[in-house]
């Protein structure tokens, strides 16, 4: 009962795009909150989210959400769309029309809602993919923009290239990382980023991620609608949907992240693989022991053997790889294993997530919020 009562209030989070919840485990376990509801369209993944977050709503589809009707929440995140951004994508980069280009949409949410805090995941090609918005009526470029900064055709090397890097010409790209931290600007954000490899926290693969941590700088309780133009409008509502596995009112769990504290405290321990190790993985027994050591569990078997489609990843392998409890999503009476692979690859590694955003919000110590800081440094004291 002591630690309970010496624990600061919880911070409530909303959650966008939320996949599995990787993001949401970070969040919970740097900022000491709670996620209060979560928007998820595709419902197979939302209901493995709601196995590890029973009680709480599904908004639904993005697209359709009345944000004056939401709950407001001091922390909201989101890891929106990749698919045109990644680098092994088309590059579409974020555009109305594009899943990408429902960035839109979470800048919507944040301008309503007015959180003092947003966690933002993508991948890497958020670094060098374009951001194209339509011209809104009545917009002049030619008085803040010389002739030579803006050409008709931009190549990506050429991006923001302009004397004051403002991006303030539609026809003109920007980076899709300097539309979203403009975007963010607009709205009165202010906004840090890192770009962090999983194998800087010891996973035995690469898959560098961008993350950026934004807070409320200057209050403006109505919202300005500074980014309306900017929005891709779509027709239609969002209906709630009820995935809850218990009671409304039941908010009695075991503390879901306590087993990140534990993978945080492993974090460049040193090690030697053992014999079995080094016969199992051979080159790789390095990596597959390291990360053994810091998930506390040993590596499954990475492969299934199918006579006809020849060997496919195992999802329980991936689900290791990613650093999530045994069975997150792969619990059986769920997903396919196809489903699985999918939801997995989709989602963030929370021990990844957790060290990035930790850096960023101590990084900004000196304006963290007083009730976010008491968060911190609880969970400093509790390690």
């Amino acid at each position: 009962m002591r630690d309970q009562e010496d624990q600061p209030p919880r911070l409530k989070i909303g959650s966008l795009f939320s996949g599995y919840g990787g993001l949401d485990l970070a969040a919970e376990h740097v900022f000491n909150a709670d996620t209060v509801w979560f928007s998820e369209l595709n419902e197979l993944v939302a209901r493995v989210f709601s196995r590890h977050w029973p009680g709480i709503p599904n908004l639904g589809d993005i697209t359709g959400i009345d944000w004056h009707e939401v709950e407001p929440v001091d922390i909201l995140i989101g890891g929106f769309p990749c698919q045109d951004v990644s680098t092994v994508g088309k590059r579409a980069g974020i555009a109305p029309g594009t899943r990408s280009g429902l960035w839109a949409h979470m800048a919507e949410a944040i301008d309503a809602l007015q959180p003092e805090w947003v966690v933002i995941e993508n991948v890497r090609g958020l670094l060098s993919s374009p951001a194209t918005r339509p011209s809104a009526e009545g917009d002049r470029h030619g008085p803040r923009n010389p002739n030579y900064a803006t050409p008709d055709d931009v190549p990506l090397r050429e991006l923001e290239s302009d004397p004051w890097h403002l991006g303030d010409n539609a026809a003109r790209p920007l980076r899709a990382l300097g539309a979203v931290l403009g975007d963010l600007a607009d709205l009165r954000m202010d906004a840090r980023w890192i770009g962090l490899p999983a194998s800087l926290v010891g996973a035995p693969h690469h898959r560098l991620r961008i993350f950026i941590l934004a807070h409320h700088t200057l209050p403006h309780a109505t919202g300005d609608g500074l980014l309306t133009r900017r929005r891709d409008t779509r027709s239609g509502a969002s209906e709630t949907w009820d995935d809850r596995a218990v009671a409304p009112d039941h908010r009695v769990r075991p503390p879901r992240t306590s087993w990140l504290t534990d993978q945080e405290a492993r974090v460049g321990d040193p090690l030697v693989p053992d014999r079995r190790t080094l016969q199992r993985w051979g080159r790789y027994a390095d990596a597959i022991g390291r990360w053994e050591h810091i998930t506390g569990r040993a590596a499954p078997a990475p492969a299934l053997l199918d006579d006809i489609d020849g060997p496919r990843p195992a999802p329980v392998f991936v689900e290791w790889l990613m650093g999530l409890p045994a069975g997150w999503v792969t619990e059986p009476g769920g997903l396919t294993p196809n489903q699985q692979i999918t939801a997995l690859g989709n989602g963030v590694l929370p021990l990844q997530a957790a060290t990035a955003l930790s850096a960023l919000a101590a990084s900004r110590s000196v304006g963290t919020s007083d009730q976010l800081r008491s968060a911190l440094t609880w969970r400093q004291v509790r390690r």
